[in-house]
């Protein structure tokens, strides 16, 4: 699977060519248009299993139930993947290690991928912003995708990095979810919130702009529509 990322970093799509017995798993509706030769087949989880417990867990990540599964029958094909937000993208290789992807940054990997919500760090989440996790897993590349521009901190120690900023992060980092400030009253004050404390060694992937600050911010700016 070849993958090219066009007009990055604002208006990034994903140009995947695929050859003739590949695969490429992606979301539910990031596909921008692809060869006629194009085969689609839609699935809970991986293209030969159904898997609806997982499938469920990444609803419960910000993700979407169905995944669509693309190979090109007969010659080499491709298809174009793009995402809601402007942004950028970022194309990893995984080699059997585990990269954890907040909800909502997954776009697309080659089919040995295993895609799950089995970390544990999910459950220590009790804010309103959505810090869910995908944990994926096996050989192969994978497409995540950013709100804005994406770009990689190297952690050596320990490193804080506001939770709507996080795309994703090394599983060989330890993770928590704290306050801001030195207490809940300034981190409030402050517009911050909660935070993510990391610490060891990895590298987190982050993301200029915030999502749901984005939709925070654009809908006190709507006026209601009157009939």
């Amino acid at each position: 699977m070849h993958i090219e990322l066009l007009n990055r970093p604002g208006n990034t799509a994903a140009k995947v060519t695929l050859q003739p017995g590949e695969t490429c798993t992606a979301e539910s509706g990031a596909m921008i248009a692809m060869s006629g030769n194009m085969d689609i087949t839609t699935t809970t989880h991986k293209k030969s299993s159904r898997g609806i417990m997982k499938a469920i867990k990444r609803m419960v990540a910000g993700e979407s139930l169905f995944l669509n599964h693309f190979e090109p029958k007969g010659k080499a094909g491709e298809v174009w993947l793009g995402t809601s937000l402007a942004g950028d993208m970022e194309v990893m290789e995984l080699d059997q290690d585990s990269l954890i992807v907040q909800g909502s940054s997954f776009l697309a990997c080659e089919e040995d991928i295993d895609i799950d919500l089995g970390w544990q760090g999910f459950k220590s989440v009790f804010s309103g912003e959505s810090v869910f996790w995908v944990n994926l897993k096996g050989k192969g590349k994978v497409i995540v995708s950013s709100f804005g521009a994406i770009y990689p901190v190297q952690v050596n120690g320990e490193y804080i990095v506001d939770t709507g900023h996080i795309v994703a992060f090394n599983e060989t980092l330890n993770f928590s979810i704290t306050k801001a400030g030195s207490s809940w009253f300034h981190s409030m004050l402050g517009g911050e919130g909660l935070v993510c404390k990391f610490s060891g060694q990895g590298t987190v992937w982050c993301q200029s702009h915030n999502p749901i600050s984005f939709g925070q911010a654009l809908t006190s700016g709507l006026r209601p529509r009157r009939v």
